[in-house]
C-alpha cells in the first residue's frame, strides 16, 4: 500500500504517538486486504507478498500508521513464503501470546497502532536467532534513495 497518507489521516512516518482508533474507523480507511491482516490477524497466502523475494536497501514501516518496524539489513531469505527479518525496531513492535489454531506462537504487533504484522519464531539466523515472519501487506518499504 504505497502512499497510505493519501487516504489515511493517521499515517505518519514521524509521529510516534500511540493511536487509539476503532476497527470501525480503520475499516473505512484501509484497503480490505490490509484491514483483514492488520485488524483481524488474517495471513496472506505464502509466496504471494510483494516483499517475499525483495532485496533493496531501505526501511520498512507499518502500512497502517507509518511506524518504523525494520531495516533492510535485518532481512534474510528464509524460504518460508513471507518476508523475514532477524531483528525488529524495539520502539516499533510489541509482542503478544497467540494460541489460535491450536498453536503456541508469539504475535508481533505495531507499537503505535496495535496492528497485526505477523509472528516471531526462534529459528532464525545469528546474531538474534529470531525469524520475524511478516505479512507483506502490513509493510511499506521506503528505499534509502527515496528518503
Amino acid at each position: 500500500m504505497e502512499n497510505q497518507a493519501k487516504n489515511n489521516p493517521y499515517y505518519s512516518r514521524t509521529d510516534t504517538a500511540k493511536l487509539n482508533i476503532s476497527n470501525e474507523e480503520w475499516k473505512k480507511i484501509l484497503a480490505p486486504d490490509l484491514y483483514a491482516v492488520a485488524r483481524e490477524a488474517a495471513t496472506e497466502r505464502a509466496f504471494t507478498g510483494k516483499y517475499n523475494e525483495f532485496d533493496e536497501t531501505g526501511d520498512y514501516y507499518c502500512a497502517v500508521c507509518g511506524n518504523h518496524l525494520f531495516r533492510s539489513t535485518s532481512k534474510f531469505a528464509s524460504s518460508c513464503g513471507w518476508p523475514s527479518f532477524f531483528e525488529a525496531d524495539k520502539e516499533g513492535v510489541y509482542y503478544k501470546r497467540d494460541t489460535t489454531y491450536g498453536m503456541e506462537r508469539v504475535e508481533v504487533l505495531c507499537k503505535r497502532c496495535d496492528s497485526h504484522l505477523g509472528h516471531v519464531f526462534d529459528d532464525g539466523p545469528k546474531p538474534t536467532g529470531l525469524r520475524y515472519c511478516m505479512n507483506s501487506v502490513s509493510l511499506e518499504f521506503v528505499a534509502d534513495s527515496q528518503e
